[in-house]
């Protein structure tokens, strides 16, 4: 299939799997990316890719150095995979990759506005090229 050719049926959850070899987190650089206050979101189709399964959305994070100690990072990072564990199933898509990457406000955001900005972000990367952002 062509990227941006998958459709998850309205209401159907679509089932949430992890991204960690580092080679899958290097090749969504190359994809489309939606940036909000809170995070910055990359996606990219991955059939035909090892590991990849056709009704799975696979899952990454990354929380830099730059946010904060060991702590603070790895309570942005739980914040993150609860946000993608509510949000993602429901917006989405079956064959996609995606890799959330921490910003500054990932602490200091409402957990409402988090889950706003995924959704957001979900929507945005799979915008047609001429309205992204």
């Amino acid at each position: 299939m062509q990227e941006g050719k998958h459709a998850s049926p309205p209401g159907h959850p679509v089932s949430l799997g992890r991204l960690k070899m580092r080679a899958d987190f290097l090749r969504l650089r190359k994809g489309r990316a939606w940036r909000a206050p809170a995070l910055v979101l990359q996606a990219r189709c991955n059939t035909g890719k090892p590991g990849a399964r056709e009704n799975t959305a696979r899952f990454g994070f990354t929380v830099t150095k730059r946010i904060g100690n060991a702590v603070i990072r790895n309570r942005a990072r739980r914040r993150l995979k609860e946000t993608a564990r509510l949000v993602a199933g429901a917006h989405a898509r079956p064959g996609y990759d995606y890799v959330v990457i921490a910003r500054q406000g990932v602490l200091t955001r409402s957990f409402a506005q988090l889950q706003k900005d995924l959704c957001n972000a979900l929507e945005g990367v799979h915008k047609d090229q001429s309205s992204r952002a």
